[in-house]
């Protein structure tokens, strides 16, 4: 968004960055802010979008950044906003959905000045669990729209009953495997309901966790690997996105090579590069896309295959933890 607003953005006050790479310049950019504006600065510390309706994993260091700075913060928390308009759903707004927001301290500058940064680091993670399904049941909210399950099979891409991995589709008001005809429904309340025979999971953040335990294992096993061509695009500047042509990308337990554009073009990103990965559903209504990339280039990736780009933010994130646990395998050739 930078890219095609940089005038109207810098002109309200946005600060720059690249997602899921380490940026000194903003550290300095906020503290500029802070200690010669004098002004507030808001954050959104998660920095990834949720494609199941919880929290994604937050940056390690958060509880250093707020010791660094020793200002007060306050939380805004929004209510429906998932709901009104998932990620998955394909841009499709369901207008009926209320959304509020709620301010709270989080931390006084005294709290600050007094906690640990680990229990300010613990502070942050606590404040930022929330399930929204969860959330939607507890309100008795129903969301009756007839395209509510289009999409779903953007993070439900592997189905519980055979296995069968991007064989889902999810349209209308069910989800269905193509593999083994195991259909769904999308109840009015967010939850799934076999049309026949067992519902194997019934929450959709408990399936998106199961999906990501089978990815999991597959890392511990060496066997996971993505293998497909790309379209490349690539930001240099805040100026635009430019599309340079077609590559191939893998990623398996030696992070990511991406090669293409006649072979002038080489880049590796290894599994601690970062704790997770940008991914987007029909970014800019193209398609979905995988971002990689560090402080100089960042290419967004499209999948011919179609593979499901969620699975690879799962292995993304489950790699650095198997890495800096010094349990991550070598990829099997």
């Amino acid at each position: 968004l930078f890219g095609l607003m940089e005038w109207v953005m810098r002109q309200i006050g946005c600060i720059p960055t690249q997602k899921y790479v380490s940026d000194l310049r903003l550290v300095q950019d906020m503290e500029y802010c802070f200690k010669t504006l004098k002004t507030s600065v808001l954050m959104y510390p998660e920095a990834c979008y949720s494609f199941d309706g919880t929290a994604t994993t937050l940056p390690a260091k958060m509880g250093i950044l707020l010791k660094k700075y020793g200002v007060p913060v306050i939380m805004i928390q929004t209510f429906g906003a998932f709901g009104r308009n998932p990620l998955y759903n394909e841009l499709k707004i369901r207008k009926h959905v209320p959304i509020t927001a709620k301010a709270t301290v989080l931390f006084t500058k005294e709290e600050i000045k007094e906690k640990s940064v680990r229990e300010l680091t613990e502070g942050v993670e606590n404040a930022f669990g929330f399930d929204n399904f969860l959330w939607q049941k507890q309100q008795n909210l129903h969301i009756d729209q007839p395209f509510r399950a289009d999409g779903l099979h953007r993070i439900l891409y592997k189905c519980a009953a055979c296995g069968a991995e991007n064989q889902m589709e999810g349209r209308g008001t069910h989800i269905s495997c193509k593999h083994c005809g195991k259909t769904y429904e999308l109840t009015t309340l967010g939850e799934l309901k076999a049309t026949e025979g067992e519902t194997e999971i019934s929450h959709i953040p408990d399936y998106y966790r199961w999906e990501r335990q089978q990815v999991r294992q597959e890392i511990e096993n060496g066997t996971y690997k993505l293998d497909t061509d790309v379209d490349i695009v690539m930001q240099v500047d805040y100026k635009t996105f430019y599309r340079v042509g077609e590559g191939h990308l893998i990623h398996d337990n030696s992070g990511f090579t991406l090669t293409g554009c006649d072979g002038k073009l080489h880049y590796t990103q290894k599994p601690n590069f970062s704790y997770s990965l940008y991914c987007d559903y029909y970014w800019y209504e193209i398609d979905d896309v995988i971002g990689i990339g560090d402080n100089e280039v960042h290419y967004f990736l499209f999948p011919k295959n179609h593979a499901p780009v969620a699975k690879v933010r799962l292995a993304t994130e489950e790699m650095y933890k198997l890495f800096k646990a010094k349990k991550l395998p070598a990829a099997k050739e």
